[in-house]
């Protein structure tokens, strides 16, 4: 893994975590389902501008086509979504350590669905991460934490999973822009229904919630994607899910810092426990050192 590669994954945890936050600022004057299919309407029409002011093209092969529609759905409608309407109930620090639990689920299907072998260290990062989200759940639980949140976010990080894992189709054929502009379109187009049907639609007017809905719609929203899908391209899936183990801490941090969020030491612990864990499944799916292969070859970078 090169520097370039590693700056840029560093820069994408730090986005990605940072969400959680703005999110939290956002429900908080605006409904959640209306307020992120209107970040979504404007980021994709940004991002396809983008693409196409970059000389890119909407013909995507269908293996791209599929799977932004998959990611579309299952990432900015389902687990951006679920979030959303989760961070009325729950803070930005459990959501996000709950998301964070995506490179495990990952890992977890990849040993399941696909076959694919895990090392001991792999195994002694799924308990321990295991271990770590039960011990911080199980001080929300016993402080209160409403359980409809909970369930929320964790139907929203099995969405993310899935999205993940999908996205490996899509880091092909090139047209990176305008497959993230894209699939924050079919996003919106679906949470435009559900917020008529599903929630009262509101929006209090604030400074706030005006900054905070900006700053998502071009950070995490255009930016973090973008770099994460040519990450994705540039090092494979297994290596771009390393820096997932940074997005408990991160997020954490960020909470703590712009929104006063308190963690006890059990929760600190936890959230040690559970970086950890998915370091060490991260760690045990890297590959074994392989004889060199054409640098620019697409293939030498997939795992």
């Amino acid at each position: 893994m090169d520097l370039r590669a590693i700056a840029m994954g560093l820069t994408f945890a730090l986005m990605w975590s940072s969400a959680f936050t703005s999110a939290r600022i956002i429900v908080a004057d605006a409904s959640p389902l209306f307020s992120l299919a209107m970040r979504f309407l404007i980021s994709g029409l940004i991002g396809v501008m983008i693409a196409r002011a970059m000389g890119q093209s909407w013909r995507l092969t269908p293996a791209q086509w599929k799977a932004t529609v998959i990611f579309g759905i299952c990432q900015n409608a389902l687990y951006l979504g679920l979030n959303f309407v989760a961070m009325q109930w729950v803070g930005a620090s459990v959501a996000a350590i709950i998301a964070s639990t995506m490179p495990l689920l990952v890992a977890l299907a990849s040993l399941l669905i696909f076959r694919e072998t895990i090392r001991p260290l792999g195994i002694a990062g799924l308990v321990a991460g295991v271990a770590g989200v039960a011990l911080i759940m199980g001080t929300r639980i016993s402080a209160g934490v409403d359980l409809l949140g909970i369930a929320l976010c964790g139907l929203g990080v099995l969405a993310l999973t899935t999205a993940t894992l999908a996205l490996r189709g899509a880091t092909s054929g090139g047209n990176f822009m305008m497959v993230v502009g894209l699939q924050m379109l079919i996003g919106s187009a679906v949470l435009f229904p559900a917020a008529l049907l599903f929630e009262t639609i509101r929006v209090e007017p604030s400074l706030p919630l005006v900054l905070a809905f900006a700053y998502t719609t071009v950070v995490p929203g255009l930016m973090a994607t973008f770099i994460w899908v040519v990450l994705l391209n540039r090092i494979g899936a297994v290596r771009a899910a390393t820096f997932h183990f940074l997005n408990p801490v991160f997020g954490v941090a960020i909470a703590s810092l712009l929104l006063g969020e308190s963690l006890g030491m059990l929760d600190l612990i936890g959230v040690g426990v559970v970086t950890l864990g998915i370091l060490a499944v991260q760690l045990s799916r890297q590959p074994n050192a392989t004889p060199a292969r054409p640098v620019g070859s697409f293939a030498a970078q997939q795992d």
